[in-house]
């Protein structure tokens, strides 16, 4: 009974992996792949992306016959017997293919007016790690390119730059140290979980690239999932108690800011269905141990005499096991950027604490209040994250110019290949810190002052 039970599990993850659901899905949103016709012999080689159709064995029969790892990407395996025609992928793509250019000619319109709609594309950003810029591609549907492309943008820097800011100046000082305490503790277990597991990214073809940014890296699990579900929700969690709103509405933003995050990575054919679910379960379960923990971690971070030690050792700690899981990749970076912006956040919120600026409300406060949005308060509000965000913005760019030659000299590591300079563990890291440690603290400690000074608190 177990053992049947393990058995259809297992086909079941392979179902969810499967690539072709994340074509098929990307069809029904109106992306079409531009690929160039291969042949056998190259289909059947692993890419960087996976591998497709040679790769699919049978399944699922009685005497436990050996099959393939998860780690390459697979056809689609039947719940019921396991089984599947290597040609099942190619042609219920071409079915729906058929069917999305015909839809139109049924519907009795004209073909032109469905040209009109159809625009062919590059993704937006090259590959942060090789340099591609991708392969073009079609999309019939603006609104849902858009709409997919904003939601994947929740879980990419320049939205951490503004979203965590804007809280810290405008809203809750304790809400935004909570939450990039999250943010960074979430982003480290989910990229060296990818470390460890090293599944590759859904297979191209069928999968239309839409993004390859984040091309090279692994993906199980999806931390876009992650960090667009453990935000949101641990952000309601921490406001409910502290703001009077309705809790419908606090729980349908979290919901929705969850969901357009983890539909948009299968859309950019980041991710397969398989690992989204697992990105969105894992970071319930890493809020479940670590939300509890926030006010205590706060407390210690603001008072404790031994804080700044631990917050160092402990944020450089972690960066050192991050890069010591797998060989060089952007996701090393990534999870030591997140550490070095919670540690200078850290450090810094304790210097403001001793200070006596930017306090706290008081309990007796507690529960607060929305303000009516008035223009004075808006346009206060607009005008605190616009010239805060180009404060760090301006040191971002400074620290970048001086980070690289003074990690390169610090570690005798030749300077001319900036890319090939980074692959260095030692530069990459050090890279990081110096440039995102002080982004940090000038979020907390340094732009309020520069807001008092012009009159903006």
């Amino acid at each position: 009974m177990a053992s049947d039970a393990v058995k259809r599990f297992v086909c079941l993850c392979r179902y969810l992996q499967d690539p072709c659901h994340v074509a098929k899905f990307q069809q029904l949103c109106g992306v079409q792949g531009t690929f160039t016709k291969k042949t056998n012999e190259s289909e059947a080689k692993l890419t960087v992306n996976g591998a497709c159709a040679a790769q699919c064995q049978e399944d699922g029969a009685a005497d436990g016959d050996k099959t393939q790892g998860l780690t390459g990407q697979r056809l689609r395996t039947r719940l019921n017997d396991g089984n599947v025609k290597q040609d099942e992928c190619s042609g219920d793509l071409n079915k729906d293919t058929m069917s999305t250019s015909n839809r139109t000619n049924d519907a009795g319109s004209d073909v032109a007016s469905e040209k009109s709609f159809k625009e062919t594309v590059k993704p937006l950003r090259k590959n942060s790690l090789t340099g591609d810029v991708g392969q073009e591609f079609i999309i019939e549907n603006k609104f849902i390119f858009y709409l997919f492309t904003i939601g994947t943008e929740l879980g990419n820097e320049m939205f951490f730059i503004v979203f965590f800011p804007f809280l810290m100046w405008n809203a809750d000082p304790y809400v935004s140290r909570s939450l990039i305490v999250v943010w960074a503790w979430v982003l480290f277990l989910g990229q060296s979980t990818k470390d460890l597991v090293r599944w590759r990214r859904p297979a191209s073809p069928p999968v239309v690239k839409v993004e390859v940014f984040y091309n090279t890296e692994y993906s199980m699990p999806s931390t876009h999932a992650m960090t667009g579900t453990a935000l949101p929700f641990s952000m309601f969690m921490l406001t409910y108690s502290r703001w009077e709103y309705p809790f419908i509405f606090g729980l349908s933003v979290a919901l929705s800011w969850s969901l357009l995050v983890c539909v948009s990575r299968i859309y950019m054919g980041m991710h397969s269905v398989l690992e989204v679910i697992t990105g969105f379960l894992y970071s319930i379960l890493i809020l479940a141990v670590l939300q509890p923990m926030l006010y205590d971690i706060d407390t210690f971070y603001l008072s404790h005499s031994y804080a700044p030690l631990v917050i160092f050792l402990t944020h450089i700690g972690f960066s050192l096991v991050a890069f010591s899981l797998d060989s060089w990749s952007t996701s090393r970076g990534d999870t030591a950027q997140a550490l070095a912006t919670a540690a200078g956040t850290a450090l810094a919120s304790r210097l403001n604490r001793q200070l006596g600026l930017q306090p706290d409300p008081s309990e007796e406060a507690l529960p607060l209040t929305l303000p009516l949005i008035e223009g004075a308060l808006f346009a206060r509000s607009i005008m605190r994250l616009l010239v805060g965000v180009a404060v760090l913005l301006a040191v971002r760019a400074t620290m970048k110019i001086v980070a690289i030659p003074l990690a390169c000299r610090l570690f005798g590591v030749p300077s001319d290949d900036v890319r090939k300079a980074r692959q260095h563990p030692q530069v990459e890291l050090s890279y990081r810190f110096f440039v995102y440690g002080p982004v940090g603290y000038c979020c907390v400690s340094l732009v309020p002052l520069f807001f008092g000074y012009l009159g903006l608190s």
